[in-house]
């Protein structure tokens, strides 16, 4: 297998280029169980796990309204989930994390 980036040959298996150390091929970074910060209702618990799992939001929070009144599970496990899944990491506009570099 050669990397993308540099053109080397590496290892068949290999997630990263030993030359440049870029992540070579079509390994994806691990997908997180987090809370999103937009796009939710309540807390966010349905929507993370609905971006997880690639799903449409609203089959997440049926199926959650399902469990919830039929079994009691979803009324203990939505709080739960709420103080166990984080927050999805805030991302700032490329200008302003150079100007913070830059200013003192």
């Amino acid at each position: 297998m050669y990397c993308n980036y540099c053109g080397k040959v590496i290892q068949d298996d290999a997630n990263i280029c030993a030359y440049c150390g870029i992540r070579v091929g079509a390994v994806t970074g691990r997908k997180r169980l987090v809370r999103p910060r937009v796009g939710r209702k309540i807390a966010g618990v349905c929507a993370g796990f609905a971006e997880y799992f690639d799903l449409d939001v609203t089959v997440i929070r049926l199926a959650w309204l399902f469990v919830a009144l039929m079994t009691g599970v979803g009324l203990l496990a939505y709080p739960i989930a709420w103080i166990v899944m984080p927050y999805e990491p805030s991302r700032l506009p490329a200008s302003s994390a150079a100007q913070q570099v830059i200013a003192p």
